[in-house]
Parts: structure tokens; C-alpha cells; sequence
């Protein structure tokens, strides 16, 4: 379903709507990310927002997070891809991420995270047992937070899907994540721009990328 932010309001009670889509709604990071706050507090139906391509940003995402904080039931799918969201706002989420109980997949792609942003979710994350898909395409992350996120892959029993495309991750970055693959059981993809022509690197990474 798509509606607009007028009427989210009123789904707070609703117990047959399962997906909510907000594409390109001009959704404001006060009044609209409030009322959505407002609707994962007290709704465990929903499973599925899609708000990309807004304007949520850090503070609109620590509303969203206080949400999720109080959810036993209902959302396991948030889509917040081009929402004007930084490493700032990851102090929220990274609140909010070892408490979680029901999300599965989160895509913060096309925001600028950065490595600060992910150096901050990195222990959230591993500390985290729902997380089964993490999406930061375009997130401004170099070999820096490829490291980091190579120490979560390492510790994670949970993670299935990794994407990091269209970020400027280095062969140094890379190996990070080759060595934390040979200690990971649960991933079963990591989407990169391509192949890289380092040996080692893709003897260890051609397996789970061509899966």
C-alpha cells in the first residue's frame, strides 16, 4: 500500500496492513518521521516500510529507531535508501540494534554513513541476533569501514547478505573481508562492483560471489 504521511496517523491501530511504501513523498526528517515513530510503536502488523528517497535524516531516524526499540512483533523489512542520513544518525541505530527483535533487512544505501558511521554500528552489530540483510550501497565507505565491517562478519552468526557496491573499497579492505569470510558460516552473498583482480582476494571471494 501507498499513502501519505497525512494518514499514517490513523494505521497506528490498523491489524491488516502489512507493507507501507513512502517512495519520494517528501517525508520530513520532524512531523513525518514522528508520526512513523508513532505507528512501529504501537502497530505489530506492518512488515515492510519503504521510505526511500526522502528526507528522514538523523533526526527523523532516531524517532524510527525509538519505534523499533519498543517492537516484540511486526516490522522485519526497512528500506531508508536516500534519506539524507549520516554517521550521526548511526549513534541512534547502533542504540537501538542489540535490542532488536523481529528486523531482518535494513538498507541505508545511497546516505553518507562513512567509516565514522559504521565504526559506531559495528559492536550493535555484531551484538545484534535478527539482521539477515544489510544494504549500504553508495555509502561512502572505504577500506576503513570494509575492516569494520569485516570484525562484524567475523562475529556474526546471523547475517546472509551483504551489499557494499558503489563504495571506494580498496584490495587492503577486501582481504578485511576475505579473512572474516573464512570464519563466517552464515553469509551466503556479498555484492561488490566486481571481481577483483588480486589473487588471494578472489580465490576467497569468487566462491560467495558467484553463489
Amino acid at each position: 500500500m501507498s499513502t501519505g504521511p497525512d494518514e499514517v496517523g490513523g494505521l497506528k491501530s490498523n491489524r491488516t496492513l502489512q507493507e507501507l511504501h513512502l517512495t519520494n513523498n517528501l517525508l520530513n526528517s520532524y512531523q513525518d518521521a514522528l508520526q512513523l515513530g508513532e505507528l512501529l510503536r504501537y502497530n505489530t502488523t506492518l512488515q515492510t516500510l519503504e521510505l526511500s528517497n526522502n528526507a528522514v535524516a538523523d533526526v527523523g531516524l532516531e524517532e524510527l529507531c525509538d519505534g523499533l526499540r519498543r517492537q516484540t512483533a511486526g516490522l522485519t523489512v526497512l528500506l531508508l535508501r536516500n534519506n539524507l542520513i549520516t554517521a550521526k544518525g548511526m549513534v541512534h541505530l547502533a542504540k537501538v540494534l542489540p535490542v532488536l527483535r523481529v528486523l531482518q533487512v535494513l538498507d541505508l544505501g545511497e546516505n553518507d554513513v562513512g567509516n565514522d558511521g559504521i565504526q559506531v554500528i559495528r559492536e550493535p552489530l555484531i551484538l545484534n541476533q535478527t539482521l539477515l540483510q544489510l544494504g549500504l550501497t553508495q555509502a561512502n565507505i572505504t577500506c576503513e569501514g570494509a575492516v569494520a565491517l569485516a570484525e562484524f562478519l567475523a562475529e556474526s552468526r546471523k547475517i546472509e547478505r551483504l551489499d557494499i557496491r558503489q563504495n571506494e573499497v580498496k584490495v587492503g579492505g577486501l582481504m578485511a573481508l576475505c579473512l572474516a569470510l573464512r570464519i563466517n558460516r552464515s553469509l551466503a552473498s556479498l555484492d561488490l562492483d566486481h571481481i577483483p583482480k588480486h589473487e588471494q582476494v578472489r580465490r576467497d571471494l569468487v566462491p560467495i560471489l558467484l553463489l
